[in-house]
């Protein structure tokens, strides 16, 4: 089946030409979301038959390379449409398509009534088939035919309701936003692949990274060049400071696009493009030191910020940009198995949160303030179940998923950069289970603080609650793939055994290793993590279920502090005032007022009136009198003679 991985990519390309299409003839909801959930669902069986196929075969045979047809062929570079089958691209197929599915299957319930929906399905199934050429490809130039599909498919998405209003703007600004700021991000990409080309004279990722391996005389700083610049693109992609600022504003669109842009798609594409090429970044010690000290840096941010917010999805933002953070963190300490089963488990609890949250906005007549919620576990209480599966997750609380991916980064963070590196980490840690169970409590416990007369909370169809039951179960056992040595062994972590032949090459050229440290160390690391999360949690319930005077005195207090982060540090602010506005005013001052009306319009428009001038003098001689024209032709011809016999004579 491996040999057909195609039809994974080819599948959810003909539900997004079906739809896009005919949905609007077809007119018949049950119809249209089948088609487009039925696309993802027969990808997601392809990949997973060519997964149990490549698992059943011996490790040194698993890697595939499946090509289409000859792409671009100038000069020395060769490309095709090809798809590379191997451990990793397999696992990361598994998780778009899987939870693309569950999200597609929510998604008939959540928009039943839209009159765009059969356009938001045909969206949906171009981001899956943008994506699957991203995390398939064979070379880099694919890769970035996907990647910057699933940047156009989020603006689609992002702005598909691009009639409402979204804070102070419209949702077709945030979808500018995103769409601009990944731009900036993806001039790096392309500057990284340039210098990979330049460098290697291929841009097919086992030719590059096969030379890089074995190529001795690049210097260390080149790696660390292409390396940086290839990290410019995953920090927009992926949200990580400083150009996070789209992913909170994405929370614009439809709350399953949330899901799928934030759990299992577009913002993990930087992840695993950084782990796809490890080989590069193994041999480019600075530039991974940039990427754990921007990946901490971003998720200790992010943390701060989420503990304020009051929108039920800008409260999952943040926390999807401190998540991926801690991913970027995993990444730059050289553990590159441990970022890619956070994005695992991460995929499993955080569509569950945003597809919960979804269901609570369903619910409560497309309200989103946390502070006019309260007791909704009555009204909801499947939803309510589910996503307290989710917030404990997240929390690292064993042995839920989320607790061994942390755990693994946390560890790694230690053994690769000491002890200030992992009390950053554990610090956001403990901050991300605080104001999880913050959002938690407000919104299902405690008292009701909405308006009976004007809302009627109710729990949602099956069709949306038993997608956020499975991904419940998903948040609940999923972290067992990855399960610590200390606990299990030399071969428990069957996430470390799968992926090791992919980054065996990336490891070899690594120098710390965890295994140097003691176990006993590691266990006390992990009660640490552990109690810091549950004590978050108690002290979350305690202030928001019993002493709310406690946070409004709080908030009294450091009203300051408090301001800055429930603005998000005003960087959106500073980045109008440093960037944003200086463009529009010397747009307008020096490219339009000067350049364009001064310069060109001007040159233009003088030209014009020269010729007018010129037309006024030369239409004289035109007078309608045939006795006129005759003795102009007669003095034009004398004029000729003239000059006729002059030129004779000088011969």
């Amino acid at each position: 089946m491996r040999n057909y991985i195609f039809l994974s990519v080819l599948f959810p390309f003909i539900g997004f030409l079906i739809n896009g299409l005919l949905g609007r003839k077809i007119k018949n909801e049950t119809i249209v979301g089948a088609i487009g959930a039925g696309a993802i669902g027969l990808s997601f069986l392809v990949v997973l038959a060519s997964f149990i196929e490549t698992a059943l075969l011996p490790a040194e045979g698993r890697q595939l390379v499946v090509p289409l047809f000859s792409w671009i062929s100038v000069g020395m570079l060769q490309l095709n449409i090809a798809y590379q089958v191997d451990q990793l691209s397999l696992l990361m197929s598994l998780v778009v398509t899987g939870i693309g599915f569950i999200i597609h299957i929510y998604s008939i319930g959540y928009m039943h009534g839209d009159k765009g929906f059969w356009r938001f399905f045909a969206y949906l199934n171009l981001f899956i088939f943008a994506m699957m050429n991203l995390v398939l490809a064979d070379n880099f130039v694919l890769l970035f035919l996907g990647w910057e599909g699933v940047g156009l498919c989020s603006y689609l998405l992002i702005g598909f309701w691009y009639e409402r209003k979204f804070e102070k703007s419209t949702t077709s600004d945030a979808a500018k936003k995103a769409f601009v700021v990944n731009r900036i991000g993806d001039f790096g990409f392309l500057v990284g692949m340039f210098l990979i080309y330049l460098n290697f004279n291929s841009l097919n990722f086992n030719e590059v990274f096969t030379r890089a391996g074995l190529v001795g005389n690049i210097p260390e700083s080149t790696f660390n060049i292409i390396a940086l610049c290839l990290f410019i693109g995953a920090a927009g992609k992926s949200a990580q400071i400083p150009l996070f600022v789209w992913l909170p504003d994405a929370m614009a669109g439809p709350t399953p696009v949330s899901a799928l842009i934030h759990a299992a798609t577009m913002v993990t594409a930087g992840v695993y493009m950084v782990a796809r090429c490890s080989v590069l970044y193994a041999s480019a010690p600075t530039a991974m030191l940039v990427v754990a000290i921007i990946g901490l840096l971003t998720a200790f941010f992010a943390a701060t910020v989420g503990l304020v917010q009051n929108d039920i999805k800008k409260v999952l933002a943040y926390s999807t940009v401190s998540q991926l953070g801690y991913m970027f963190l995993a990444l730059g300490m050289g553990a590159f198995t441990a970022g890619i089963f956070h994005v695992v488990t991460h995929a499993f609890f955080k569509a569950l949160l945003f597809l919960g949250a979804g269901s609570v906005i369903h619910g409560m007549h497309d309200e989103q303030n946390i502070q006019k919620y309260g007791g909704l576990r009555k009204y909801m209480p499947k939803t309510k179940t589910t996503f307290l599966i989710g917030a404990i997750a997240i929390s690292g609380i064993p042995p839920f998923a989320g607790f061994f991916s942390k755990d693994e980064i946390l560890w790694n963070t230690y053994t690769g950069g000491g002890v200030v590196f992992w009390a950053v980490g554990a610090l956001t840690a403990m901050m991300t289970a605080f104001y999880m169970f913050r959002l938690y409590i407000l919104t299902f416990e405690g008292k009701e603080r909405f308006d009976h007369h004007h809302v009627h909370p109710h729990e949602s169809p099956k069709v949306m609650t038993v997608p956020l039951q499975i991904l419940a179960v998903l948040s609940i056992i999923g972290g067992f793939i990855g399960i610590p040595k200390v606990m299990a062994g030399e071969h428990g972590n069957l996430l470390e055994t799968w992926l090791e032949p992919v980054f065996k090459l990336a490891q070899t050229h690594l120098r710390h290793n965890g295994s140097e440290h003691s176990h006993f160390v590691e266990i006390f690391l992990m009660v640490v993590s552990v109690v810091i999360a549950v004590a978050s949690i108690l002290l979350a319930r305690y202030i928001y279920l019993n002493k709310t005077e406690i946070a409004d005195t709080t908030t009294r207090k450091f009203r300051g502090i408090y301001r800055i982060l429930f603005n998000k540090y005003y960087v959106d602010e500073i980045y109008d005032a440093a960037v944003i506005k200086p463009i529009l005013k010397t747009s307008e001052t020096v490219l339009w007022k000067f350049t364009d009306v001064g310069i060109i319009d001007g040159l233009i428009n003088r030209s014009a009136k020269l010729i007018d001038q010129v037309s006024v003098i030369v239409k004289k001689m035109q007078t309608g009198v045939a006795q006129f024209y005759a003795i102009i032709m007669a003095g034009g011809i004398a004029l000729a003679l003239l000059w006729l016999i002059n030129y004779m004579n000088h011969l």
